[in-house]
């Protein structure tokens, strides 16, 4: 099962909750347009707009006014600047952020309550603030999605276990837990898709850190086995999809053609693993991670096994004529 969205807006009051305290945020005033939303991910600051020129405004996006743009408005009197912030908050922004710490003009507070622009305040300097700000909105307006299975990390290889219920994937990733790697999330992992292509996974905060194993109910992990058998979050690199044997057609055995999952749009390597009684699923999906890790590095085995063939068949060939 899996369910999915991509929100095409972020309203105010996400940014400020999600931010706050990374960002060091404070609302000022205009909390009535908490809810406006964020329409652009990247953010602006508005030099141009304040000295009256609003050709190409990107009013869509987080208006954030720094040192200089600060400066630039106390030089005015007190009556230009009234009328310039009034053109400004006109343009159904969503939000005004002021760096540094400055305080806000009188002027700023009485519009931005008469236009329901939110005004938030940081103590960061322009830059790191604008750098760690657009982090946040990436994420906030990220594709993302959850899917039905259990998340690991393998040697820094994020494995994505799936199947149907009672395979054993909780089991499995218990396995590769004692065996020193790390669980990401149990059972239902959220999935997003970052600004540069890769999947990120991290568990959901209700079950964040716990597992249910049949027949022993509910564990948390890092109390069990140490606070490195956890992680926050893991790009995900390989789907391990297990499947009842005989249910399915089997796979190529050689592995040579490999199949691929398509998760918010990106092509995912996939592994197919047939289970029945016996099989040590831990170990099989280890394996299947450590040969993953291996092809990304060049090395691929099936490959190279049936270039050998090859030139032996060739070289037969050629004795026998």
């Amino acid at each position: 099962m899996e369910r999915k969205s991509i929100p095409s807006r972020v309203p105010v009051s996400a940014f400020l909750e999600t931010g706050r305290q990374e960002l060091e945020l404070e609302l000022v005033a205009g909390e009535s347009g908490l809810q406006k939303p964020i329409l652009e991910a990247a953010l602006n600051r508005p030099g141009l707009a304040l000295s009256g020129f609003f050709a190409y405004f990107a009013y869509k996006r987080i208006q954030v006014l720094g040192m200089a743009e600060h400066a630039y408005l106390a030089s005015m009197t007190a009556a230009e600047r009234t009328k310039r912030l009034r053109e400004f908050f006109s343009k159904r922004i969503p939000c005004v952020i002021i760096t540094r710490n400055r305080k806000i003009f009188p002027e700023f507070s009485a519009l931005a309550e008469e236009f329901g622009v939110p005004v938030l305040r940081s103590r960061q300097i322009t830059m790191h603030f604008i750098n760690a700000a657009t982090i946040i909105m990436e994420n906030l307006v990220a594709p993302r999605m959850t899917v039905q299975g259990t998340m690991v990390e393998i040697m820094g290889i994020g494995v994505l276990i799936e199947g149907k219920p009672g395979l054993g994937k909780s089991e499995t990733a218990l396995g590769l837990i004692k065996k020193g790697h790390s669980l990401v999330s149990d059972d239902v992992t959220a999935l997003r898709l970052d600004s540069a292509g890769a999947i990120i996974a991290t568990p959901v905060s209700v079950t964040r850190y716990h597992m249910e194993i049949r027949g022993l109910g509910i564990i948390h992990v890092p109390s069990l086995f140490g606070v490195t058998s956890v992680r926050e979050e893991k790009r995900l690199d390989l789907v391990a999809t297990l499947y009842e044997s005989g249910t399915m057609e089997e796979p190529d055995r050689s592995g040579q053609f490999r199949p691929v999952r398509q998760i918010l749009g990106m092509d995912v390597p996939q592994v197919l693993i047939g289970v029945k009684p016996g099989r040590d699923l831990a170990n099989l999906v280890e394996t299947a991670a450590l040969d993953y890790k291996l092809r990304r590095l060049g090395h691929d085995a099936a490959k190279e096994l049936d270039e050998k063939l090859m030139a032996l068949m060739s070289a037969g060939r050629a004795g026998s004529e």
